[in-house]
C-alpha cells in the first residue's frame, strides 16, 4: 500500500448533495479496490485565479488514501471520464510526509567518507 492524495475540482453549479454523492462514489471505488484509511476533506466552493472551462469557481475536494497503484489508476480513469470534474491531480506522497516511520537503520543508505590523501 502506498499513500496517495487526490485533488479534485468539481463544477460549481452542482448542488451540495450531488457533490457529496460523487465524492462518496469515488471513495467507495477506492475501498472496493482494497484501499485503506480513505479520508475526504471537502474544501468547499472557491474562486479560481483565472477562468477554467469558462467557469470562475469550483468545489475543491481532497481525498487521501493508502492504496495499491492499480486502484489509484482506476480512480484516475474514472475522474478523467466524469463530466462534472473540471480538473484532478493524483500525487503519491513520500513515506515520511504520510506519517510513516523512518526505515530501519540497516536499510538507510550509508555515505562513505573519503580519506584526505593530500597530506594536509
Amino acid at each position: 500500500m502506498r499513500p496517495y492524495e487526490v485533488m479534485v475540482i468539481l463544477d460549481a453549479s452542482l448542488e451540495d448533495d450531488a457533490v457529496r454523492t460523487m465524492v462518496d462514489r469515488f471513495s467507495q471505488q477506492l475501498t472496493a479496490a482494497g484501499a485503506k484509511s480513505v479520508r475526504v476533506h471537502n474544501w468547499g466552493k472557491r474562486r479560481f485565479a483565472y477562468p477554467l472551462h469558462h467557469r470562475n469557481e469550483g468545489h475543491y475536494v481532497v481525498i487521501e488514501a493508502n492504496a495499491q497503484p492499480e486502484a489509484i489508476g482506476e480512480l484516475n480513469r474514472l475522474l478523467g471520464l466524469a463530466d462534472e470534474v473540471l480538473r484532478h491531480k493524483v500525487i503519491r506522497l513520500p513515506e515520511r510526509a504520510a506519517g510513516r516511520s523512518r526505515p530501519a537503520p540497516s536499510q538507510e543508505p550509508t555515505v562513505a567518507v573519503a580519506a584526505n590523501t593530500n597530506g594536509a
